[in-house]
């Protein structure tokens, strides 16, 4: 379970003529996450889940790096309580062509998997490959179109500034050892700042004093034609890349991510 608010066949080659890409002024900030539980079917046997995220989005001169450290314990009613936490370190270049990852996840205080490696593009809409170190060295050939998930964002940004309503591409982020996933995005009409629904504690940041979008992605394994998608993201994403609240929708059990604190990073003297 990893949380990535940086996101699904045919639609994905995204053939139609398109208007040139709007510019996007991502802002790097750190921002604090409270997670707890929103709904669970009985059938899951969840019966709560509590926890936090950090969430550091930084840049470099020639790149964006990514820090994201979770914590989350899920109970159950038949069952001992599991707590699952994770460190996610990404840099992936502002061409959007060479992509960085390293994760390490816990289960119960103990190493569940760490995935390291490396990819790179061969050009814009290109495909390329993808270099795993561990949990064992491996390589893939990513697919013409395949984006990083930096990239993705400032698309469904773009893509919601233009009007559009609907994004579907295959993203790789290296958090399995599996090819790059479809992930389709149904993007909502702009919403004018300030808080939504449920949002009236929202910290005091200019930050937050920007236009922004609700969005649904469902996030599809790769080579799948499943109709479910493993999981679906909700968001309220703003113009400058910032996550006002999230929802993890994994079918069974939703949690839900309320930003409690956010602050801006510096930007490189280039």
């Amino acid at each position: 379970m990893t949380f990535r608010p940086a996101c699904l066949i045919g639609l994905a080659a995204l053939s139609w003529p398109v208007a040139p890409a709007v510019a996007v002024d991502i802002s790097p900030h750190r921002a604090l996450y409270t997670l707890n539980l929103a709904s669970t079917r009985p059938a899951s046997g969840v019966v709560g889940a509590t926890g936090a995220m950090v969430y550091e989005w930084g840049e470099t001169c020639d790149g964006w790096t990514v820090q994201q450290r979770f914590r989350l314990r899920l109970e159950y009613s038949e069952q001992d309580n599991v707590e699952v936490s994770s460190t996610l370190v990404t840099w992936e270049s502002k061409d959007g062509l060479r992509y960085r990852f390293n994760e390490r996840r816990l289960r119960n205080g103990d190493l569940d998997e760490e995935i390291k490696g490396e990819a790179k593009l061969d050009g814009a809409d290109k495909g390329g490959s993808a270099d795993f170190t561990k949990p064992e060295t491996a390589t893939l050939a990513l697919p013409a179109g395949t984006l990083f998930p930096t990239a993705h964002t400032v698309l469904l940004i773009q893509r919601a500034l233009a009007g559009d309503q609907f994004v579907s591409r295959k993203v790789f982020d290296g958090a399995t050892v599996e090819n790059a996933g479809q992930i389709t995005a149904v993007i909502g009409p702009e919403l004018k700042p300030g808080p939504g629904t449920g949002d009236e504690k929202l910290p005091k940041s200019p930050l937050l004093d920007r236009p922004s979008w609700r969005m649904r992605l469902a996030f599809f394994p790769a080579d799948s034609r499943q109709e479910q998608p493993d999981y679906e993201l909700g968001m309220r994403l703003l113009d400058n890349g910032v996550s006002q609240d999230m929802t993890l929708d994994y079918g069974d059990y939703v949690i839900r991510a309320r930003l409690d604190d956010i602050e801006a990073l510096p930007r490189p003297s280039c």
